[in-house]
């Protein structure tokens, strides 16, 4: 499951990267277009749905790096058994927030797969909108890796104090 986590994290890194690329390709475009004193509509959906689909990757990620959702000041303070727990707790209150996320995603998706972009109508916003299952599921993903090593690492641990 280690080299899937992995796997699925340089996956959302690089759609982050190519999504910030089309962002500011387009924030340029955008610029330039009206320095020379042109019109050009469809950068600002484009520079907006990119950048969507950019921070929805990058926090997923941050979550696979406990660097989104986390208490600091509380973690110091606690045992390492206690600080185990609450990590625990908070992966558990982060799959049940993303399960519903996922529902909602969906829902959303099919409401407005259909829909077409104002200045771009061949695109659907049903591509827009695929970001929230997409970053959902990767969280659970990840919330449940964090889990799975929390509790083989707390196994090896007691078989250590055993011998």
């Amino acid at each position: 499951m280690s080299r899937f986590v992995k796997t699925l994290e340089k996956i959302q890194v690089t759609i982050g990267i190519i999504a910030l690329l089309i962002f500011f390709t387009a924030i340029l475009i955008q610029i330039l277009t009206r320095y020379l004193g042109w019109s050009v509509l469809w950068t600002e959906e484009v520079s907006t749905y990119s950048f969507i689909w950019a921070m929805f990757m990058g926090a997923s990620v941050m979550v696979n790096h406990r660097e989104h959702f986390s208490f600091d000041t509380l973690q110091y303070k606690l045992s390492e058994i206690n600080r185990n727990r609450l990590n625990m707790f908070i992966d558990s209150l982060l799959i049940a927030f993303n399960l519903f996320i996922v529902s909602y995603g969906i829902t959303i998706i099919n409401h407005f797969w259909n829909y077409r972009w104002e200045t771009v109508p061949f695109m659907k916003m049903g591509y827009v909108w695929l970001v929230i299952p997409v970053m959902a599921v990767s969280m659970i993903i990840y919330s449940l890796h964090h889990i799975i090593e929390r509790v083989k690492n707390n196994k090896n641990r007691s078989e250590k104090e055993v011998v």
